[in-house]
């Protein structure tokens, strides 16, 4: 059996810019800007300060950029930027292998292309065979074993994304990337055990400095097994699944771009929650609710999104984004869905808890779709109101549009680079592609 690295390392040393299509180019170009703007709301989520520690004794300090941030070395860099891109949960996901893929693809390639002096088009030519590599890896997993020995993905496959990235930078040859991958692929790790805790997004920051430091140590020509997908003895899709399916991580490779099935989010809470909002929105928009004309929500999830988000408490902000519940008490109190929605003040409004805690029943319904949720509102004389959605907002199915993701941009950088730098950052992410070097942009995005 031929090991999937092989082929996936000669797409990455053959892959030109101009071989990827046009609407890939847009496509891999919207989630950089993206995953930018929730890099800049991460500064809010309450455990970042301790990440910031972490990340400031991981080598003196150095030119590597912080996003919202002062320059970091790279090592400390990386692990910072893709702990702030996933810190509030408004981050993108690949929902056939529940992973977030920019946290573990963006940061590595951000700091080396900001150390060599790449282009922006160098820099959207590694990110999307970074992000390609870690879908495709994705992919031949078979996600329903993998998370049934209770594996969780960003930590197991994001690792190959970033060294993708990095080798593509660094000019690694076919050979190089292929150990590239094999040294991603000895570090992945990292469970389900941890979810609901911020450790779980620790796995981001992880599998982010795991990528970077495979790609380094390639370009020294460090080596390893060149099976490691596939070895009988430890290879991923052995030991972290049934065998997976090898052949369908290269399949139509170069023609069929899965990273076109990437979703972004549209608001800071679960990715299994997103279809749960929009359906909650349509209904109070619709019929103009208020929480007083409301005697009892109904939530259906589908199986998968019960078990991780139906029963959630909320104890602090990342529990309370994880929580169907509080999500639907305070969007119906609200209106709205967004950062302050998760805030100290709104955790303790002691009515919000009252009415998650007892008019708000979720449940699995095996009639939504696997990524939808159904939404039926009683009101206080009676009446059901029902609406629904098979598939959230930001979905590939109904994507978020550049407008769309310019406004969580200036939503969130505002607070960290101020309105004069927003602007700035818009203007340079609005012609990414044509920088002569990426370094104009990093000097926006640190926060002097």
């Amino acid at each position: 059996m031929t090991d999937p690295t092989g082929p996936l390392s000669e797409f990455i040393f053959d892959l030109k810019y101009s071989d990827i299509p046009e609407r890939v180019r847009r496509r891999v170009h919207l989630i950089v800007v993206d995953a930018i703007a929730n890099a800049l709301a991460g500064w809010q989520a309450d455990e970042t300060r301790s990440i910031m520690r972490l990340a400031e004794q991981l080598g003196s300090a150095g030119a590597s950029t912080v996003i919202g941030g002062t320059a970091l070395s790279p090592a400390g860099a990386v692990v910072l930027n893709a702990y702030l891109i996933t810190a509030v949960s408004a981050c993108d996901v690949y929902r056939p292998a529940l992973c977030h893929v920019t946290p573990q693809v963006i940061p590595p390639a951000l700091a080396i292309a900001e150390r060599i002096g790449a282009s922006g088009e160098q820099l959207l030519l590694a990110v999307a065979a970074g992000l390609e590599t870690t879908v495709r890896v994705g992919l031949g997993l078979h996600y329903s074993a993998f998370r049934a020995r209770g594996w969780h993905s960003p930590g197991v496959i994001g690792p190959f994304g970033g060294a993708a990235a990095v080798g593509k930078l660094v000019g690694l040859n076919a050979d190089q990337l292929r150990h590239a991958l094999g040294l991603a692929g000895s570090q992945a790790s990292g469970t389900f055990a941890t979810f609901g805790t911020a450790a779980v997004k620790f796995h981001q920051a992880h599998g982010a400095l795991a990528g970077l430091t495979a790609g380094l140590l390639a370009a020294e020509d460090f080596k390893t097994t060149g099976d490691i997908l596939t070895h009988r003895d430890g290879g991923l899709l052995n030991a972290m699944s049934d065998g997976g399916d090898p052949d369908v991580v290269i399949a139509d490779l170069g023609e069929r771009w899965e990273l076109e099935n990437i979703s972004l989010r549209l608001w800071p809470t679960a990715a299994a929650l997103q279809a749960m909002v929009g359906a909650l929105m349509a209904l109070i928009e619709r019929h103009d609710l208020r929480p007083g004309d409301v005697r009892k929500v109904q939530i259906g999830l589908p199986e998968v999104s019960y078990k991780m988000n139906g029963t959630m408490g909320w104890q602090n902000r990342l529990s309370a984004m994880l929580s169907a519940r509080y999500v639907t008490a305070v969007v119906l109190r609200d209106r709205a869905c967004w950062l302050e929605q998760f805030d100290a003040a709104h955790l303790a409004d002691q009515q919000i808890a009252d009415f998650a805690q007892s008019r708000v029943d979720v449940a699995i319904d095996q009639t939504v779709e696997t990524d939808g949720a159904i939404v039926t509102i009683v009101t206080a004389n009676g009446e059901e109101l029902t609406g629904g959605r098979a598939f959230p907002k930001g979905d590939p199915r109904d994507p978020l549009t550049y407008d769309d993701v310019l406004a969580k941009l200036r939503a969130f950088g505002e607070s960290r680079l101020g309105i004069e730098g927003v602007n700035r950052a818009r203007e340079l992410l609005n012609r990414l592609d044509t920088l002569g070097n990426v370094r104009s942009l990093c000097t926006v995005l640190c926060k002097n």
